[in-house]
């Protein structure tokens, strides 16, 4: 069958019966819609969450650590008894 004969086949079928929904199809979806909205929002505020708790943590770990202060020079040994000599 070429491709104008199958588009008019089609065309018959879809002209002759009404396309058949199970009536509780929309208030399905619906709900599973929601559903799905409902755990994304609550996924995304957890992430939200999760990110100002670590932001948070570097912070404190910053402040209690310092990490941009040169720790003192361990090259030379200290200087003691200058008298001894």
């Amino acid at each position: 069958m070429n491709r104008p004969g199958r588009e008019a086949a089609a065309r018959r079928i879809m002209e002759q019966s009404p396309p058949r929904v199970p009536p509780d199809l929309y208030a399905e979806a619906v709900r599973r819609g929601a559903r799905i909205l409902r755990r994304r929002r609550a996924v995304r505020r957890l992430m939200w969450l999760l990110l100002g708790a670590a932001a948070v943590a570097f912070a404190v770990w910053a402040l209690t650590v310092q990490p941009w202060v040169e720790p003192p020079s361990e090259t030379t040994p200290p200087v003691t008894d200058w008298e001894g000599w």
